[in-house]
């Protein structure tokens, strides 16, 4: 379960994305989330999904 805070959250997937999986749609898929709300959940903190570097700034 990732957690609901978005800092904590934005460390914990950033991490998970760098260590284990290579999208965030796969990290989604193995975790059970839903990718939408780990966008928005960042988004309204500041930080973007960056695709080609497989983290958020």
């Amino acid at each position: 379960m990732l957690p609901k805070d978005p800092i904590l959250l934005l460390s914990v997937v950033n991490t998970k994305l760098r260590d284990n999986y290579p999208s965030l749609e796969e990290l989604c898929h193995a975790e059970d989330a839903d990718p939408q709300e780990i966008i928005q959940t960042l988004d309204a903190v500041g930080y973007v999904y960056q695709p080609d570097l497989n983290q958020f700034r």
